[in-house]
């Protein structure tokens, strides 16, 4: 079968399977295949799930010979290795973890195994999704498969290299400050950040728990939008979530965008922002004017906070959430220790890379007494503010559009001893989770032979909106099909 068929759409795929041009179980080890033959060069996927794989797809098989299949129904996927699976090794790329198997599927596991997805693998990610480049992973590092001297993004790097590479059709990944977008930019792929709350988090290992949020990194607008109806749900096991108050999330699609206000906040063409960057940004935004959206300049002030306000809020939620590994009752456990003190110091200074150290000690000191009100407590303050802002601009718009990096996929080791140059990365992207709102990134250019990405921010709960004007632009743009030609 021709190598066209990597670049197919879950639509195309969802045809195809349907009219017995192709199987289940031959698409499934075309792609199993593939993945194998291309990992050891770019090291996305930590493990191949082929059993589980193999197996769901002789069911879906007799799913769609009765009729009965689903859009996602045989669609060969992968899951980050933050989430839960039954039965199938979950180390969230750090040692600690290393052999860890849960007992349950999360609640996006489960989803996806009730609409028959078949998942073929799980894939690499930044230690606890703490990260922009995937090259903190105990495991090694990610390669961009677009160019293989670059860094894929992070933290979902492995999900959005394997979606580029053609290992599979989609992958889940987690944002926590631009985890999916950032790496989908970079990988020349789309990626979406949903409002928090609509995909449950349980069984997701936890980084940031009032940030982070699951989401789809897929081929194309409309396959994200397939995919979130798929993971989206209500969750008793989640107290943040939330019942969706539309039927679907791709409901707008196809819809004109003549008439909808679209906000362009300054404040995003911060200092250092690469010009191929900027050009392609300002093409998207005469497009879009063109498909008769009204743009309009504002400003955004508390954005040139953001950055600082999550560096203590995700640390302080992350040294909390991680206390729990211990060597004791959770996580890997390396002996020689006198006493219980030093059996849990030896075990978290093993099996913790250096990343993850770095934003314990950030977190324990913003929460440590005396510190507390002047970092923590300030920093939910201005969180607060910067939720406001957003929430008034939105009174007068229906979407915010920025670019999704200050930059194209930089080289492996580039920027991975300079935390603040690393943390730049998401200096767009990170706002957007500070307020819990929808965003999507969608290709919209190619600087160096590399994507570029446009990042689609809208209202809690405004998703629909999203999708419809990222669906728009990426028809009229074609830069899904552009990038096509530069994926080896």
């Amino acid at each position: 079968m021709s190598d066209e068929i990597f670049h197919k759409t879950i639509s195309e795929l969802r045809k195809m399977l349907d009219n017995h041009q192709v199987s289940p179980v031959e698409l499934v080890k075309i792609y199993l295949n593939r993945s194998k033959n291309i990992n050891p060069t770019i090291n996305s996927v930590l493990t191949h799930t082929e059993d589980l794989a193999l197996s769901s797809a002789k069911l879906a098989e007799k799913t769609i010979n009765n009729k009965k299949s689903k859009l996602l129904t045989g669609i060969p996927s992968m899951v980050k290795d933050n989430i839960s699976t039954s039965g199938i090794e979950t180390t969230a790329a750090s040692k600690i973890l290393s052999g860890y198997i849960p007992p349950f599927d999360a609640t996006v596991i489960k989803n996806l195994h009730q609409d028959q997805a078949l998942i073929c693998g799980k894939t690499n990610l930044d230690e606890f999704a703490m990260g922009s480049s995937t090259e903190n992973s105990a495991f090694g590092s990610v390669k961009n498969p677009i160019n293989t001297t670059k860094v894929p993004g992070g933290s979902s790097g492995g999900s959005a290299a394997s979606v580029s590479a053609g290992q599979c059709v989609f992958a889940l990944g987690s944002d926590t400050g631009g985890s999916i977008r950032q790496p989908a930019s970079f990988c020349g792929i789309t990626g979406m950040k949903p409002t928090y709350g609509l995909v449950s988090r349980f069984g997701l290992i936890a980084f940031g728990s009032s940030l982070d949020q699951i989401g789809p990194l897929a081929k194309s607008v409309k396959d994200c939008a397939i995919i979130l109806n798929s993971i989206s749900s209500v969750d008793k096991n989640d107290s943040t979530s939330i019942k969706r108050p539309f039927k679907d999330f791709g409901e707008k699609i196809g819809k004109s965008i003549k008439g909808l206000k679209i906000a362009i906040p300054k404040e995003y063409l911060v200092n250092g922002i690469e010009q191929g960057v900027r050009n392609a940004y300002e093409k998207s935004l005469i497009e879009l004017e063109r498909g008769g959206a009204i743009l309009e300049e504002i400003t955004l002030p508390l954005t040139d906070h953001a950055l600082s306000v999550y560096y203590i809020i995700a640390p302080a939620e992350a040294s909390s959430n991680l206390s729990r590994y211990d060597g004791i009752k959770y996580g890997t456990s390396v002996t020689g220790g006198k006493n219980s003190i030093e059996h849990t110091f030896l075990s978290r200074g093993f099996g913790f890379g250096d990343e993850v150290k770095r934003r314990i000690l950030l977190g324990t000191y913003v929460l440590s007494s005396g510190y507390y009100d002047a970092y923590y407590l300030k920093a939910q303050k201005v969180r607060t503010l910067i939720r406001n802002e957003f929430n008034n601009a939105f009174k007068n718009f229906d979407a915010i559009v920025t670019p999704t990096t200050p930059n194209v996929a930089f080289n492996l080791n580039e920027k991975i001893n300079d935390p603040f140059q690393m943390y730049l990365n998401d200096v767009c992207t990170i706002p957007v989770n500070i307020a819990g709102l929808p965003a999507i990134s969608v290709p919209n250019g190619i600087e160096n032979n590399l994507p570029t990405g446009l990042q689609i921010i809208g209202p809690r709960m405004g998703d629909p909106t999203v999708i419809q004007i990222a669906h728009y632009y990426e028809e009229i743009s074609e830069w899904k099909r552009k990038i096509q030609n530069i994926i080896k």
